[in-house]
């Protein structure tokens, strides 16, 4: 899969009128003319097509989704937070819970990986509740302050 400038292909898409890859074959004709209304829900299919964004999708619907999909007791104490790398973090309400957790996780991971959505999840990370943290970011400096040196 390669990156595509999404800027560069909406300026093409204007500009002819067109949307498809290059390495497509052009088109079929179109039903009506070419400035006529089409149903929004077949653009946004072909979009959702020609840009390959199912998976994003499939893992957005596995957050909409998530008390559906393990249950109301599961999702009134653990919320996914992130999917990076086909990892699925989930944060519990609190220690005993990420620890429950964590024992039936394989369980639990069956059941999302059977799951309709099609979010493609290869393993669980539990994490429990966090204090309030000043980090911004990824990146930190070792042994610095942060933004607290400036106070005092």
């Amino acid at each position: 899969m390669t990156k595509r400038d999404l800027a560069l292909d909406l300026f093409k898409t204007f500009k002819t009128g067109v949307t498809r890859k290059p390495n497509k074959p052009a088109p079929t004709k179109t039903v009506g003319q070419v400035g006529d209304p089409e149903l929004i829900g077949e653009l946004l299919s072909n979009m959702i097509e020609e840009r390959e964004w199912n998976s994003g999708l499939a893992e957005g619907n596995l957050f909409i989704t998530w008390a559906t999909i393990v249950g109301a007791e599961i999702a009134q104490h653990a919320t996914p937070i992130s999917i990076l790398d086909s990892t699925l973090t989930i944060q519990t309400s609190s220690t005993a819970w990420a620890t429950q957790l964590t024992l039936v996780a394989d369980n639990l991971l069956a059941t999302i990986q059977n799951d309709p959505s099609g979010a493609t999840i290869q393993k669980l990370r539990f994490i429990g509740p966090q204090g309030p943290s000043w980090k911004k970011g990824v990146r930190v400096i070792r042994n610095a302050r942060g933004p607290r040196d400036t106070y005092g």
